[in-house]
């Protein structure tokens, strides 16, 4: 019998991701899948027919949580419903949230992001970052970044550590498909809107921006957020000032992510395309030095779904759990 572990928010696109990844690992057992409240008793097979060997699962009250046997428990739910249902878990039972609600450590900066009280900040589950495997190994609760905060902080985050780029008039501009915005119902992310074109979207004003600054140890940043015609994968492109050349710039990222099974700097001036990490947990980086502007340009792509969500709970589960980081995970990407 392996490691029994249980998924909240399983009829959303992280969650039945998840549940893709849970089905195939080598280690761990699916105990109970809970839906969301419209979802509550319907099998498993009419929300994510790419799961037929869970299809007659049912998705059970949110309230059985309360008693769970599980030895771990995701929690992909939206922003600001996590820290109610955490609280009802039996103790000892570890959590893994895919949300917000425990990322950020500044409640002012909850506040302005999120609104409403902050319930208190969990280890950062992004374990490329230094010291950050130590501390999601030996923690009982994880708080999984962001995709758009993923994304920059694995592009920016070397160079800032190497003091190759300016802390100062740090720019980002990212596209993310439109999973990235959940299942519910809107007409912006209707295909007939989606398709053929692409939007910025909450310009100044993202709730992703305090994680990126926190993540970065930054003041501030600019960012401004795009709506891609995809289902799935970011690209996100950063800019900082900088007087290194571009041999430095390589050379931090290699340093930080060389040993790193899912984070890939790219041969020089070989381009990520956001489609090349589909289905996957990697992260694939390219840099380069815009000498005229006196700018390094970072281009991170991931998919918003694995390496953004899904992909890097496994990851951090698998380290609390004490099992193989990889296991039940590929830096392979799906292609066409």
């Amino acid at each position: 019998m392996g490691t029994t572990v249980a998924v909240a928010g399983a009829s959303g696109y992280a969650g039945g991701e998840l549940l893709r990844l849970l089905a195939g690992h080598p280690h761990l057992e699916i105990g109970d899948i809970v839906g969301g409240p419209s979802s509550t008793g319907q099998q498993l097979g009419d929300v994510h027919p790419q799961l037929p060997m869970l299809a007659d699962r049912m998705l059970a009250d949110v309230a059985t949580l309360a008693e769970t046997t599980a030895d771990l428990v995701f929690l992909a739910l939206p922003h600001g419903a996590s820290a109610a249902i955490a609280a009802q878990l039996p103790h000892g039972v570890r959590v893994v949230d895919l949300g917000a609600d425990h990322r950020l450590t500044d409640p002012a900066a909850w506040e302005k992001a999120y609104g409403g009280p902050h319930a208190g900040s969990w280890p950062y589950g992004l374990p490329e970052l230094p010291g950050a495997r130590e501390n999601i190994a030996g923690a009982q609760r994880v708080a999984v970044p962001g995709c758009y905060p993923t994304a920059v902080t694995l592009g920016l985050r070397p160079l800032l550590d190497a003091g190759l780029v300016e802390r100062q008039d740090v720019v980002v501009v990212a596209a993310s498909g439109t999973s990235g915005a959940g299942r519910s119902p809107k007409t912006s992310l209707l295909g007939s809107e989606v398709m053929g074109d692409m939007s910025a979207y909450k310009v100044g004003r993202h709730q992703h921006v305090y994680e990126m600054t926190q993540a970065l140890g930054l003041d501030a940043l600019s960012f401004t957020p795009v709506l891609a015609p995809l289902p799935r994968g970011m690209l996100a492109t950063i800019t900082a000032r900088t007087s290194a050349d571009e041999g430095a710039l390589r050379g931090a990222l290699r340093a930080a992510y060389d040993a790193e099974p899912f984070v890939h700097l790219l041969a020089e001036g070989r381009w990520p395309p956001a489609a090349a990490v589909n289905g996957s947990n990697a992260a694939q980086l390219q840099v380069t030095l815009d000498e005229d502007a006196g700018r390094a340009v970072v281009v991170s792509v991931i998919d918003n779904l694995g390496k953004g969500a899904a992909g890097q709970a496994v990851q951090c589960a698998n380290l609390m759990l004490g099992l193989d980081e990889t296991a039940g995970l590929t830096a392979i990407g799906v292609a066409p």
